[in-house]
């Protein structure tokens, strides 16, 4: 059979020779407009400064939490928020600030005021538990700073400094 008399399309390695190419193009333009949509991988929102090639931040307020022997235990269900200290000497008459940071999207990040309460501190805003949080308990001031992560489904998280002993 004579191949210079049958079209193109019809010849099975011109789809090769023509699909191949076509089909990395589309793919490289799709995993373009995937990386603009998805945002900024940065889940972590303190303040960086880079040096040379290091990154480094401030860690004062790990290093005076640390200090302090301070740890807490947070609580949340349908109607509350809550934050009980653990261990420590805690500044009763200020509220503090808590701040949920949603693992992978920043617009779901939640920052609340936690007024003075008997036993700890508290705001009335329901908090969805269907996925995980990262937890910072801090004072307004932010002269300390306690973390952790709450899991999904999970209704209580202990907060410490993010620096060991």
């Amino acid at each position: 059979m004579n191949d210079s008399k049958r079209p193109l399309w019809r010849i099975p390695v011109m789809w090769l020779v023509i699909g191949l190419p076509l089909a990395s193009i589309v793919a490289g333009v799709g995993l373009v407009v995937i990386a603009t949509r998805s945002g900024g991988a940065d889940v972590v929102n303190d303040e960086v400064r880079r040096v040379s090639q290091i990154q480094t931040t401030d860690l004062g307020p790990d290093a005076k939490a640390q200090q302090l022997g301070l740890s807490a235990i947070v609580r949340i269900d349908e109607t509350m928020v809550e934050a009980i200290p653990a261990t420590g000497e805690f500044p009763r008459e200020a509220s503090l600030r808590l701040r949920l940071q949603h693992p992978t999207q920043s617009q779901d990040d939640l920052t609340l005021e936690l007024a003075p309460t008997d036993t700890g501190w508290r705001s009335t805003t329901p908090i969805d538990d269907g996925h995980d949080w990262i937890v910072q308990l801090a004072p307004a001031d932010g002269s300390w700073r306690l973390q952790g992560r709450l899991p999904k489904q999970q209704h209580a998280a202990r907060l410490a400094p993010s620096l060991q002993p």
